[in-house]
Order: C-alpha cells, then structure tokens, then sequence
C-alpha cells in the first residue's frame, strides 16, 4: 500500500492487488492516517462495479462522521449506481476540489 501525503490529504493506492486484499490493508493502515482527508485511488482496478464500492461506504461513514473528508478515485464506475452518501469521483483533481469545498463548508460550519 502506497501513502502519498499533501499537506492534511492522504492518498492511498496499491498496484496489483485485489480488492479484497486492498480493503484489507486499508483496514489495518487506517489508524495511521485517520486524522487526514483520505483520497482512496482505485486507478489500478482494471473493473470495478457499484457494489465494489460500497466496500468502502462503511470506512467512508465512519471516517466523514469524524470530521475527515473520504473520496474515491475511479472512472470504471456509473455514478448513478452509486449512494450519494459515498464521494466518487473520476480524477485525482476532481478529488482535491471536493475535499477543499468539503473543508471549507466545515470551517464555515455548514
């Protein structure tokens, strides 16, 4: 699992790997970065559907309710399918933008 800090965002990705296997490593790095907007890049799943992502609706949930923002990263999806409770977007500055409006609405209490 690769971690690539910016200032309070953490980006995770991993490279040949399953999903099952990515989760569960996400699962044991998290108290390492749960203090940091997490931005999770899913670029290197060649197929992922809806129910994939809601793997992550759990982590997502629990990690917006303390106060972080949580994005996925991923073009292989249709954003439809998928809860609105969990953010995806198509692209890494896509993700950034959405966690520096996200950041904003909390200092502005909203």
């Amino acid at each position: 699992m690769i971690f690539d800090k910016e200032g309070t965002t953490t980006i995770v990705f991993q490279e040949k790997t399953t999903l099952s296997i990515f989760m569960e490593n996400l699962n044991n790095a998290y108290p390492k970065i749960k203090h940091d907007n997490i931005v999770i890049n899913l670029f290197s799943f060649n197929k992922l559907t809806a129910n994939d992502i809601l793997e992550f609706l759990d982590i997502s949930n629990a990690h917006k309710a303390a106060g972080q923002s949580f994005v996925l990263v991923t073009d292989k999806v249709n954003y439809d399918e998928v809860p609105d409770e969990i953010s995806v977007v198509p692209t890494l500055q896509e993700a950034k933008d959405l966690i520096e409006m996200e950041e904003m609405e909390r200092d502005l209490g909203i």
